[in-house]
């Protein structure tokens, strides 16, 4: 299945937003992509969607292969197949086909990670001997470093390529690739590849470890395995240790181990067949798994060692445990809770989830509420506030960043103020909520669905005429913001007597 238009407008976006003078270049492809028709069909024209693959070695030089029928000499690129899953993919499929480089020989860069390094728009002379009229491409340029030190067996595709040759980066030939390969050598891109991966090997002291089983769907890393918690690293992470956090509080929220400190390096290989060396943190923790609540993957559990002969696991994962067990010997006795979190909620303290929620208003007065996803595990087919959690981040920080991530919105802090606050129980025995509810008094940007198997659509409200199918809470904080109250309990008179939650909110998953 090729990529989406949705897939391929957010990889742009994100693209324009590390680089906004680019924004008139690449005006033609950011229309292209409102048009119906497909942008990476070859038969599309004017023009259409192409990608490319930059592969640096150790010397900091850049692949690149002489083409048989246009004469020119190119980093390994082409068109997309149906068989491309992504738009990365494409990149990777083309420099196996043209080199006979494996995806296994190649691994990502911190620096860039798996967006592009480049986005270039050339044209096209036509070719009637073909019955190819003039045209452009839009390539899109991915960039990758070789996974060892020794360069992997080059096999050329003969009847397309004559030769290859590694330049560095002054000698490459695209302007625009040139200078971003110039940059970004200022910034440490050096053809070493290190770890953007990072994984957690939480265990209890007693010998027990937590794992967790990944959901069994298309795209999913090592699908229907127990594996470790943990994800890749991105473009916002300081270093692979806040990678790792930032992963537990979205996968896990409330989780968090003590002591989590570097403990190997594992090799593994990505959903999309790449090198992923993944920087395994140990810590401890000594929670119940049932009483957090899991937003990914199917399950979690703690797990004993002579346990691991009869589990699914990802590779490498039984030897890690028993590894890593055999060093810790396991101590006698029940568990004891890690004394980092008894500081930090003395005994009879009950935590606490905090959500926060933007209240936007238009010129008229209307409030911006989304459409939640019918099979989203929160409030499926209900409006709700644009929302989300806390993680490690201050309440505002998270308010900001999470307008970004689902509509595409800019606000900034100093425009933020708090109108009111919920304090919410769906049931007796569902962890308490405090639910934040801000107002932005500017922001720049229209809102756009950027997080679909979420959000199906924006829509702005009269306050008055809010619909039926609202998040109870959600009505509840509009009507005491419009009648001037800055608090509203919901849940409490009935938190010790069972009853049934809302019929479609489910108590254990919000968003």
């Amino acid at each position: 299945m090729t990529p989406t238009r949705f897939d391929i407008r957010g990889l742009v976006n994100a693209y324009l937003e590390r680089h906004p003078t680019e924004h008139g270049r690449l005006e033609r492809l950011v229309t292209a992509l409102e048009e119906p028709t497909e942008p990476t069909n070859r038969e599309t024209l004017p023009g259409h969607i192409t990608c490319s693959a930059i592969v640096i070695d150790r010397n900091q030089r850049v692949l690149h292969v002489h083409q048989r029928a246009s004469g020119l000499t190119l980093p390994p690129g082409g068109r997309i197949e149906p068989s491309d899953r992504t738009l990365l993919a494409a990149a990777l499929r083309e420099v196996n086909e043209q080199a006979g480089i494996a995806a296994g020989h190649l691994c990502l860069t911190p620096q860039l990670l798996d967006g592009p390094i480049d986005i270039d728009v050339h044209d096209i002379a036509a070719r009637p001997s073909k019955g190819e009229p003039e045209r452009h491409h839009v390539d899109i340029r991915f960039i990758f470093y070789l996974a060892d030190a020794a360069s992997p067996q080059l096999a050329l595709q003969d009847e397309e390529v004559a030769g290859v040759q590694w330049l560095p980066f002054a000698d490459v030939g695209s302007p625009t690739l040139r200078a971003k390969l110039l940059a970004a050598e200022a910034a440490g891109l050096d053809g070493r590849p290190e770890p953007v991966n990072a994984s957690a090997l939480i265990h209890d002291g007693r010998g027990r470890y937590l794992l967790h089983l990944r959901d069994d769907r298309d795209g999913i890393w090592e699908p229907w395995t127990l594996a470790l918690l943990g994800g890749g690293r991105e473009p916002g992470d300081r270093d692979l240790q806040a990678t790792l956090r930032r992963e537990l509080a979205e996968e896990v929220p409330g989780l968090e181990p003590a002591g989590l400190t570097p403990y190997t390096v594992e090799d593994a290989t990505s959903v999309d067949g790449l090198a992923a060396p993944i920087q395994v943190h140990a810590g401890l923790w000594t929670g119940d798994p049932e009483a957090v609540e899991l937003r990914e993957g199917v399950l979690l559990r703690w797990f004993t060692v002579d346990m691991l002969d009869r589990l699914r696991l990802s590779p490498g994962l039984a030897d890690l445990i028993r590894c890593h067990a055999a060093e810790h010997p396991a101590a006698e006795g029940p568990p004891a809770t890690a004394r980092p979190l008894l500081r930090e909620a003395p005994a009879g303290t009950e935590l606490h989830i905090v959500g926060v929620h933007l209240h936007l208003e238009d010129e008229e007065g209307r409030v911006l509420l989304g459409l939640r996803h019918p099979d989203s595990v929160f409030a499926p087919d209900l409006w709700h506030f644009l929302a989300g959690h806390c993680e490690r981040e201050a309440a505002i920080a998270c308010l900001v960043r999470e307008a970004r991530e689902e509509a595409g919105l800019a606000i900034a802090p100093a425009d933020v103020e708090l109108v009111h606050t919920l304090h919410l129980i769906d049931a007796p025995d569902a962890r308490p909520r405090i639910e934040l509810i801000f107002r932005a008094r500017s922001w720049n940007g229209t809102p756009e669905v950027l997080e679909p198997d979420r959000c199906t659509q924006w829509q702005w409200w009269n306050p008055q005429g809010i619909p039926a199918q609202v998040v109870p809470y959600t009505r509840a904080a509009i009507e005491g913001i419009r009648a001037g109250r800055s608090y509203t309990e919901l849940g409490w008179d009935d938190a010790t007597t069972p009853h049934q939650p809302h019929p479609q909110i489910r108590p254990d998953h919000h968003p």
